[in-house]
């Protein structure tokens, strides 16, 4: 999971999310032979705090994902209002700082208890900590530091690489699905220009979705 304290990098998880998942969902080692053990990690994530309210529940309390949060100790626009001391960067940074630490740290049942929370609810509100994170927290967000951002991750997918013992340079993975798009595509359309036989020319799961998107609808109209 990756999280960027910064609407900018709005598209960098999408960005590192191609660059390390074609590259390194493989099945084979550089020679052909096939690897005993998984290869390639799920890369996702959201700017900010709205991971904080979709998918972070999952992090705290079910599967363990490594997380890195990015964060920035300048806001280009800060927003200050009347006398208040804390700017809207500041509100966002505080939530930056908290999250890693209840990862690391998380909370007891006898904390929980201590706070006074019902026996019964207690359980839920415990968090087991000693999930692991990383943190950059970087002085400010311009083009040196993007750049910075981007040879980090690509150096790891490229070490990773390495170490497993696997070709990080090509994407064949996306070509079967490419190949076989044609093929539906072909299929349409001699279907919407002629008789043709769906059941002949694929699998029955995919011969039956075609036809039924072929009942469904009737092509292009002018």
């Amino acid at each position: 999971v990756i999280t960027p304290s910064s609407m900018t990098l709005a598209k960098f998880v999408s960005h590192i999310q191609q660059v390390d998942m074609e590259s390194n969902g493989k099945r084979v080692s550089i020679d052909g032979v096939e690897v005993d053990f998984e290869l390639g990690e799920v890369n996702f994530g959201e700017p900010g705090t709205n991971g904080q309210h979709s998918f972070f529940q999952l992090l705290h309390q079910g599967q363990v994902v490594p997380c890195d949060f990015i964060g920035f100790c300048e806001n280009p626009n800060p927003v200050c209002l009347g006398s208040e001391t804390i700017s809207n960067h500041d509100e966002l940074m505080a939530n930056f700082f908290a999250q890693p630490d209840a990862l690391s740290f998380g909370r007891t049942l006898d904390e929980v208890l201590a706070m006074g929370e019902d026996a019964s609810i207690a359980p839920h509100k415990v968090f087991s900590g000693n999930r692991p994170s990383n943190v950059f927290l970087m002085d400010r967000l311009d083009a040196f530091t993007a750049g910075q951002l981007l040879a980090l991750y690509e150096h790891r997918t490229a070490v990773q690489g390495f170490v497993w013992g696997i070709n990080s340079f090509d994407q064949f993975g996306v070509e079967l699905g490419k190949v076989l798009g044609v093929n539906c595509r072909n299929k349409i359309t001699e279907c919407r220009t002629g008789e043709c036989s769906i059941e002949d020319a694929f699998n029955p799961s995919t011969s039956a979705l075609l036809d039924r998107y072929l009942d469904k609808t009737y092509g292009c109209s002018f």
